[in-house]
């Protein structure tokens, strides 16, 4: 398997999920399972994970109309992850900013 994370999640909902909750998400690979995420979450960023969460967001067909005519396209699926972490550990993904 190559990347299992992609990208972090960064949106006010999962800002505020990070400030309660102690959770943040990331865009992982759709093969991916809990295990392999939560494995690869510690391993990059040196903290504990206390629980993995996930989500497949389906395609969706999208439409524009322009000049020469309608344009059809697939949006690509994706996998979420929702990931838990122990009580005092954090992440923070402005550090490098």
């Amino acid at each position: 398997m190559a990347e299992i994370l992609i990208r972090p999640l960064i949106s006010e909902k999962l800002n505020m999920l990070g400030q309660k909750l102690n959770k943040v998400g990331f865009v992982v690979a759709r093969d991916a399972n809990k295990i392999q995420i939560k494995n690869a979450i510690e391993r990059m960023y040196g903290v504990s994970v206390k629980s993995v969460s996930t989500a497949v967001l389906p395609g969706k067909v999208k439409q524009r109309f322009t000049k020469a005519g309608a344009s059809k396209g697939m949006k690509s699926p994706i996998k979420k992850a929702y990931v838990t972490l122990a009580k005092g550990e954090a992440i923070d993904f402005y550090a490098g900013i």
